[in-house]
């Protein structure tokens, strides 16, 4: 029986989950149907896509910009929320659980985005234990990776944002939600004054997007730089690559956080890897 699942957007034709979970669904020889869903960017509108969706007996759905904050507000209120998910204040993956008191099932959110970016970088070997680590931009990109990165082992970490008060804000609201995110210490400063050697500077603001350059500082290095956008050149990357680091976009973080959620929803582990091998060579044909 065919299996059906969906990703909330708008804009959404963009999307590359369906590509991918079909890759998904293939490897492991199931039968499903994965679409993209429009939606208005308004609650009334978010929550009615979400409910017709589930009553027509769909079994999972991912949530993608901007909707990521309504999707927990929905699951906080109605469900359950996963911890990263509470953490982050975001959820990009939507299922039905069954409540314990009972046969009724409720809506469920999690976030798989930071473990799948930390999956990536495992992938690649870059080292995290102890990383002395930088994020660039405090908005929903960077919410979602603090605490799976804490959790891998990294060592000092240093939050950056071009106005310092929103990155002050954030992590603020983390440390409230995670003991683990208060203990760590979590640094703050302006972009601009992001200085220093690094293990590991990751991109998360999309500025890379319009080809525009983040305000550097001439003496910040590092080993290795992760740009959580990907589709096209990001000049982040080609800056540090020209000064000897490895770098790497977010493609692998995109497979990696869409496994997560396949795997949440249908019980099937992914090998990442071959999945990666299998959609490149789609694309040069």
């Amino acid at each position: 029986m065919t299996q059906h699942f969906i990703v909330i957007g708008n804009p959404i034709a963009h999307s590359k989950s369906p590509e991918i979970h079909q890759t998904f669904a293939a490897q492991v020889g199931i039968d499903i149907s994965y679409r993209r869903q429009y939606c208005p960017d308004d609650t009334a509108s978010f929550n009615a896509v979400v409910e017709a969706f589930f009553n027509g007996g769909g079994v999972g759905a991912n949530v993608t910009v901007p909707f990521k904050q309504l999707a927990y507000a929905s699951c906080q209120s109605q469900g359950g929320l996963s911890e990263h998910a509470r953490v982050a204040g975001a959820v990009n993956t939507l299922l039905l659980v069954s409540d314990d008191s009972s046969k009724d099932k409720t809506l469920y959110g999690d976030n798989t985005d930071g473990q799948g970016l930390v999956n990536h970088m495992m992938s690649l070997d870059w080292p995290l234990t102890n990383a002395r680590v930088a994020i660039i931009g405090a908005g929903g990109a960077a919410r979602g990776v603090i605490l799976p990165l804490i959790q891998a082992g990294i060592g000092q970490l240093t939050l950056a944002n071009r106005t310092l008060s929103k990155a002050e804000v954030l992590v603020d609201e983390l440390s409230a939600a995670s003991n683990a995110i208060n203990e760590h210490a979590v640094k703050t400063c302006a972009t601009s004054a992001l200085t220093g050697q690094f293990d590991l500077i990751i991109n998360a603001t999309s500025i890379g997007l319009s080809g525009d350059t983040l305000p550097i500082a001439d003496d910040l290095d590092c080993h290795y730089a992760y740009d959580m956008m990907y589709g096209r050149a990001l000049p982040f990357l080609q800056h540090f690559a020209a000064r000897g680091a490895q770098t790497s976009d977010g493609y692998g973080m995109l497979i990696g956080q869409a496994a997560l959620s396949f795997e949440r929803w249908t019980t099937h582990s992914i090998d990442v890897t071959q999945v990666t091998t299998a959609i490149q060579a789609s694309k040069k044909r």
